[in-house]
């Protein structure tokens, strides 16, 4: 039987960083591991961002987007069935960051499925700061995507004090209480600077199982709550970028922007682009694609491209 996780996490959360790291230490135990890339956008950043891993012992794959979600759910166990024949240990599954679990859930229990494949973890990945300002639909989805997680790590734990933190956790547990989840996760959580993880605390993850919890279930679409985004071919300065960044998150007629993530080509040569509203991070990349992808709700699209 393969083993296989599935990573959740809201938009910007980090899932991709940690999946970098968790990747690396399962590599490094004697796993072979292969990515799925679950995204329903049309173009999938982060399987760009995670090509580096590529070698000998990691491969990665995507489900393509673009699509309604019952067509987005045939594709993706189309694809798990197809890499079932290959010699993979441990399948890591990386949606997109609204994501409704039961799909993994649902595939997984499903034959022939659930005669290739074990389901070995469910890891959430929360930022440490959750704002109370959420959407009900969004605050719906981080719940129901913490519900069922072996572990919740929270990611970006050295910018915020202790007391921020723990008001994270309280409305994380209130998002649980809404949707009528009443499963305790005060053991589930792992606060630890990322940089700080050891072997054991990826060894701890990666036995971390899952939860079946149940809820209030929601029937949500996620491409008629969220919009995305999709900015190409501008060229952008790095400096531009970044004052563009900061009036999208700040300019209430531009919509709730979630996220910006993307490419740009400057100067210093191609630059990998991360924004959430607390916090900007920019590295230099050896290759890229000119994209820039703007991610949130109510979006105004023709607002939008005039500032872009």
């Amino acid at each position: 039987m393969k083993k296989i996780d599935l990573i959740t996490g809201f938009l910007g959360s980090g899932k991709t960083t940690f999946i970098k790291e968790y990747v690396k230490y399962l590599v490094s135990i004697g796993e072979k591991v292969c990515i799925l890339e679950n995204d329903f956008g049309a173009i999938n950043v982060d399987m760009m961002l995670l090509s580096e891993l590529r070698g000998e012992n990691v491969e990665i794959e995507m489900v393509s987007g673009g699509c309604d979600i019952d067509c987005h759910r045939r594709r993706f166990k189309t694809k798990l069935i197809a890499m079932g024949m290959d010699d993979y240990t441990r399948i890591i599954v990386e949606p997109s960051g609204v994501f409704d679990t039961d799909e993994f859930f649902d595939a997984l229990y499903d034959e022939p499925l659930c005669n290739w494949y074990e389901i070995s973890n469910v890891i959430a990945i929360v930022d440490a700061k959750v704002e109370d300002s959420l959407s009900d639909n969004s605050k719906y989805m981080l719940a129901s995507e913490v519900a069922c997680a072996g572990k919740i790590v929270l990611s970006k734990v050295q910018d915020y004090t202790k007391e921020q933190i723990a008001t994270t956790k309280g409305l994380i547990e209130s998002f649980l209480h809404d949707i009528n989840c009443n499963r305790d996760i005060s053991d589930t959580f792992l606060i630890k600077d990322w940089k700080s993880l050891t072997n054991s605390d990826y060894e701890m993850i990666s036995n971390s199982g899952y939860a079946k919890s149940s809820f209030v279930k929601r029937v949500i679409d996620p491409n008629e709550i969220y919009d995305t985004i999709f900015i190409m071919d501008k060229k952008p300065s790095l400096e531009k970028i970044e004052e563009i960044a900061k009036r999208l998150f700040d300019d209430s007629k531009c919509g709730n922007v979630f996220r910006i993530k993307g490419f740009v080509n400057s100067d210093e040569g191609w630059l990998e682009i991360n924004f959430t509203k607390n916090e900007t991070r920019i590295n230099i990349i050896p290759e890229g694609q000119d994209v820039v992808i703007i991610i949130g709700e109510s979006l105004n699209t023709d607002y939008i491209n005039n500032i872009m």
